[in-house]
């Protein structure tokens, strides 16, 4: 059974009128049940059995937490998010103990369980540089009915990504310069639309793409290979991003603040 180091990026921040509502600026320290979802996140992935050491990114008032003083590598954050990513990688690469692929995970899934960790990476292959979850939109309405979320409209049915990607070591260094493009132009729909090319944006707006489609051009892009892991449970797409994520959670799946 592998194993893997994990990377957790947790200098999110919200914005000011839901920071209001909870009382802090970053997600990472939303509590729910007496646990911030930093520990919630960091629980689940210890007790999978699957993960050694965990490496925590984040401001120091995520850093001086009790869970976060309880990772392994704590990191104060770099100037973008993938810098942040690469920082805690190179801090894993450092050691003696090199990994050879690590596990990228969201700090603000507070529905993520040990079982829903060991399922993906049993689902991932072992020779893909890159693997992504994918979540229906399907099962995502049966698990969260009547919450919104942004899906893509593609021939073989509507999609989003999961909260977590394993990650070969030796692609992503290699693929860092990749990795900036497509992070500087992710507001960008021009610079987006340039990116993927127009027979790309072409077969989108007609509905005829798929997900191996997006999954060619995306590893043709990165200079990578990679893996889109189909039907992934939908806790591995719920994240904190705003109000009114926070007010479900709370009020309709019977969690307390």
């Amino acid at each position: 059974m592998a194993t893997y180091d994990a990377i957790l990026p947790a200098g999110g921040r919200i914005d000011p009128e839901f920071a209001k509502a909870v009382g802090l600026t970053n997600k990472a320290l939303i509590t729910f049940e007496g646990k911030t979802i930093l520990q919630r996140v960091i629980d689940a992935l210890r007790a999978s059995g699957r993960i050694r050491r965990i490496v925590v990114i984040g401001p120091p008032e995520v850093l001086e937490l009790p869970e976060a003083q309880g990772a392994d590598i704590r990191l104060e954050p770099a100037e973008t998010g993938p810098d942040n990513i690469y920082k805690g990688l190179a801090a894993l690469t450092s050691s003696s103990e090199k990994p050879d692929k690590v596990l990228i995970v969201n700090t603000d899934l507070p529905f993520l369980t040990p079982a829903i960790v060991e399922t993906f990476l049993d689902n991932c292959p072992s020779d893909g540089d890159i693997c992504v979850p994918l979540v229906r939109r399907d099962e995502w309405d049966q698990k969260f009915p009547n919450m919104s979320a942004t899906f893509v409209q593609l021939k073989d049915g509507k999609w989003t990504t999961g909260c977590m990607y394993l990650m070969d070591v030796a692609a992503m260094q290699r693929i860092k310069p990749a990795i900036d493009r497509v992070f500087e132009n992710r507001k960008s729909r021009f610079g987006m639309a340039r990116m993927l090319g127009p027979k790309f944006v072409a077969k989108y707006l007609l509905k005829t793409l798929t997900v191996r489609d997006v999954e060619a051009k995306i590893m043709a892009m990165l200079g990578c290979t990679g893996k889109a892991i189909l039907g992934c449970p939908p806790e591995m797409a719920y994240d904190i991003d705003f109000q009114d994520d926070y007010d479900y959670a709370v009020k309709q799946l019977g969690f307390s603040a």
